[in-house]
């Protein structure tokens, strides 16, 4: 079982940054793939970015690709997301999740859920 809880979001302007936190609670956190994903109003959630067990490989949304940066310190049981460069079309809630699988895209691939955090980004 792992429990997960975000922070760090809020309000930007556009170009601002923004980087969001999650922290994992539970055995073997080392053992699972992160991911992002986020949902904007009236829209199906999307994948954003996901990490594998050891850091060592990522990929990313190609809306997202050279803006946000995820990564991870497994010391911590911390997994995070920078994002550079924000546009109002980044203004969602974003999720952070755990998969059992080295790294995702799919989201039926994770197991465990945060509650999310709000990203809001102004003109």
């Amino acid at each position: 079982q792992v429990q997960l809880v975000e922070s760090g979001g809020g309000l930007a302007q556009a170009g601002g940054s923004l980087r969001l936190s999650c922290g994992a609670s539970g055995r073997a956190f080392d053992r699972y793939g992160m991911g992002w994903f986020r949902q904007a109003p009236e829209k199906e959630r999307e994948f954003v970015a996901s990490i594998n067990d050891s850091g060592g490989s990522t990929t990313y949304a190609d809306s997202v690709q050279g803006r946000f940066t995820i990564s991870r310190d497994n010391a911590k049981n911390m997994v995070y997301l920078q994002m550079n460069s924000l546009k109002s079309e980044d203004t969602a809630v974003y999720y952070c999740a755990a998969t059992r699988f080295l790294f995702s895209t799919v989201g039926v691939s994770y197991d465990y859920w945060g509650q999310g955090t709000q990203v809001t980004v102004s003109e």
